[in-house]
């Protein structure tokens, strides 16, 4: 194959080269800190989209955050196209348009409806480890497949969640191709720094003397198995993992189901789907989304075959929305769904009842993947002027999962001695006739 031409005044390291010329149509890059990932990414994306030939092409790049895309990317785009015919910079829609109407641009993965009823020829992830791993299942992957459109996914490990999960399948996905002798889709490539040579050992040795050994081997040896900073479950979860808590907890229609909600209010909607089985809790279920009305969840729920036990929320549940003048538990009941509201307690002792329950805990892995991912990620917000753990939890896309996670841990009735089974109907058939 021969060497790409850039013409963009990119001039890649030997590490850059290779990968520009091993990647697929779908690819996963996970490379330690400064690597040059970002500007990897981004000249690749360039590269592809002015060979594209397609009409009206169309490439995002997507951070966690947007403020965090216009950060990181919006320079680097900025320069890479600057010497390009035809390309004009847009800083308000933090785009770049080529005559023709080839347009590369910016979006966060915190707001996934600005993604939604798009098409994409291409699209880059940047630290996906740190999104929701939905919005590539549920939104951008529907938007490239009419065009045929290719995925780029870079990041280092935070603990093993999606972006563990997207690797390893990857790399299963190209064994499977190599075994049936036909092209893969995908490429998949760990880059830690004992590999690359990139950053000089002094600077590792005084980042080795700073940081954890597990802040070290997630950030530069792209270790997935590294504890998470500051996380409150990754560790229980770890523990549940190798007891072979986390595998098959499949539904058991002699015992109720009971929900915990988190009701986002301009953001997701999380609920946890779960079963008192004796002692055992069975998490068997999870679900969430955003952009949708109170509607749109009760019949995610009336779609399900469970017997409903309790529907509980959070306390939040009773403040009246402007819009109606209704609590979201009026607006449940109007829509036919009875629920009990979790009294008022503060974010402390919710984090601690989870802690109590997941010891007792299991984990259906298919069903609650994204939801199992959410608590791994869950974790205290980082002060990065004083170096040290905030008081509070950091709000992301994990927390929604987590806060679900509390409303059930606060809201669920401990199990009575007797069978919870749901209640028979009433009928005047003798079974015993003959």
């Amino acid at each position: 194959m021969d060497q790409k031409r850039i013409s963009t005044g990119y001039d890649p390291r030997p590490g850059q080269a290779v990968l520009h010329l091993a990647m697929k149509r779908f690819n996963v890059l996970v490379c330690h800190r400064r690597f040059g990932k970002t500007v990897l990414a981004i000249n690749e994306m360039i590269d592809r989209a002015l060979r594209c030939e397609a009409d009206m092409p169309r490439f995002a790049y997507i951070a966690p955050f947007y403020r965090q895309a216009k950060q990181v990317a919006w320079d680097y785009m900025k320069h890479f196209t600057a010497a390009l015919p035809d390309a004009t910079a847009r800083e308000t829609e933090l785009r770049i348009d080529f005559a023709g109407g080839r347009r590369l641009q910016l979006f966060g993965a915190d707001n996934p409806d600005a993604l939604r009823g798009m098409y994409f020829d291409g699209v880059v992830f940047d630290e996906f480890a740190m999104m929701p791993g939905r919005i590539w299942s549920e939104v951008v992957r529907p938007a490239l497949a009419d065009r045929g459109g290719w995925a780029i996914f870079i990041g280092t490990p935070k603990g093993r969640n999606g972006f563990h999960r997207l690797y390893t399948s990857a790399l299963k996905a190209v064994a499977q191709a190599e075994e049936e002798k036909r092209e893969p889709e995908w490429f998949a490539t760990l880059r830690p720094v004992s590999l690359t040579g990139v950053i000089p050992a002094a600077e590792l040795a005084s980042a080795r003397a700073e940081m954890s050994p597990e802040e070290y081997d997630q950030e530069f040896e792209c270790s997935f198995h590294a504890a998470l900073p500051g996380a409150y479950y990754a560790r229980l979860l770890d523990a549940a993992g190798a007891d072979g808590r986390i595998g098959r907890a499949p539904w058991q229609p002699d015992a109720t189901v009971h929900t915990g909600w988190d009701l986002g209010i301009g953001d997701s909607t999380a609920i946890w789907f779960v079963q008192q089985v004796g002692a055992e809790l069975h998490w068997i279920d999870y679900y969430e989304a955003d952009g949708y009305g109170l509607d749109h969840y009760v019949k995610v729920i009336r779609e399900r075959p469970y017997v409903y036990g309790d529907h509980l929320l959070p306390h939040d549940a009773a403040a009246r929305e402007l819009g109606t003048g209704r609590s979201r538990i009026e607006t449940l009941a109007r829509l036919g769904l009875r629920t009990r509201m979790v009294p008022l307690h503060s974010v402390d002792d919710g984090i601690n009842a989870v802690r109590t329950l997941l010891p007792r805990s299991w984990f259906d892995a298919r069903n609650c993947a994204s939801g199992i991912d959410a608590l791994r990620a869950y974790r205290r917000e980082w002060d990065d002027r004083r170096r040290v753990f905030g008081d509070y939890p950091l709000h992301d896309w994990a927390s929604h999962a987590a806060d679900a996670a509390r409303t059930v841990a606060m809201g669920l009735r401990r199990p009575r001695d007797r069978r919870t089974l749901p209640r028979a109907a009433d009928t005047d058939y003798d079974v015993f006739a003959q």
